[in-house]
């Protein structure tokens, strides 16, 4: 029989965090709001839009790689794994390893986004409706623990982080997400990580500056959103999308960039922006095979296993705990 539970980490209400962050986070200098708010409902169905574009090479590489070595993953695993995915987002890579797998003992994604963790799992449930589906609504960095499901004994688990997400963390943050998904997935836990690895910067330039402005949408929805939930101001013509790769730190850098010296108020506070301002909101960071190894170490796990397509575009990794 399906349970169809559903966790949420203790945490600060949604609304209370947002306002907190971008309040500290326009506050401070240089300006910056965490990635992590990019994220709501209009935000991640225009990630999802941008996985689409033909700029946007590493979404359809990764699936094309998964495609290959799903059943390799499913293998090495072994049978009636938890399957823990870190940011679901809408589990399209998921489904993937779902239909290799054998027996997976639960699903369990964590997701900041409710409400698009919630359309996820009802559209999983319907598709597979043997799979127990545990969502955890949570910022995966803040858990302390997973949640028990009834019926499943002692968990083996395994971990999934596609999308190139590790790039999204500076190296510190890195080691602290893999340190956490090693105390997460325990002694027997294996993680599949996805890594955009380290190409021409034209390519790169091209997949975070796509000729339909798809891109720019969803980094400008950010000032949608805070207009919409903290009172803001913000008039969007005044701002615009900037990204670039910076070659010396080997990552994209991706900001919100003032047009002309404008003052916007906030959940009741006033900021004001010189032309050219920036608020920094996320980075890509691109990886080397000698990059996954030394971070997958410091984080208490190691390679074991590395796919990548043709061109050497993106790269899976099964690490085991260490």
């Amino acid at each position: 029989m399906q349970r169809n539970l559903n966790v949420k980490a203790d945490r600060p209400s949604p609304e209370r965090e947002f306002e907190a962050s971008v309040l500290h986070g326009l506050s401070r200098r240089p300006r910056a709001i965490p990635a992590k708010f990019l994220y709501d409902a209009q935000g991640s169905a225009l990630f999802d839009a941008i996985c689409e574009l033909p700029e946007y090479y590493l979404t359809r590489t990764e699936i094309s790689i998964l495609r290959e070595c799903a059943p390799q993953i499913a293998a090495l695993a072994g049978p009636a794994r938890q399957l823990i995915e870190f940011g679901s987002g809408s589990s399209v890579k998921t489904r993937l390893l779902l239909d290799s797998m054998e027996k997976v003992s639960a699903y369990v994604p964590i997701d900041i986004s409710g409400e698009h963790l919630e359309a996820t799992c009802r559209r999983l449930r319907g598709d597979y409706p043997s799979l127990t589906v545990v969502p955890v609504c949570a910022d995966y960095m803040e858990l302390q623990d997973l949640p028990w499901v009834p019926g499943t004994g002692a968990p083996s688990r395994l971990g999934f982080f596609p999308g190139s997400t590790i790039g999204n963390l500076e190296p510190a943050d890195a080691r602290a997400f893999l340190q956490k998904a090693r105390q997460l997935l325990g002694d027997e836990g294996a993680l599949v990580l996805g890594a955009d690895l380290k190409k021409d910067p034209g390519m790169l330039h091209a997949a975070y500056n796509d000729s339909a402005g798809v891109t720019a949408a969803f980094s400008l929805n950010l000032l949608r959103r805070m207009n919409r939930e903290l009172n803001a101001n913000f008039d969007i013509d005044g701002f615009e999308h900037e990204a670039f790769y910076n070659g010396g730190a080997g990552r994209i850098e991706i900001y919100i960039r003032s047009l002309r010296p404008q003052t916007v108020a906030v959940a009741g506070q006033r900021f004001f922006f010189d032309a050219g301002e920036r608020v920094h909101t996320e980075y890509s960071y691109k990886y080397d095979l000698g990059d996954i190894d030394s971070l997958a170490a410091q984080g208490g796990f190691a390679r074991v296993r590395t796919w990548t397509d043709p061109d050497r575009l993106f790269s899976v990794h099964y690490l085991v705990a260490a």
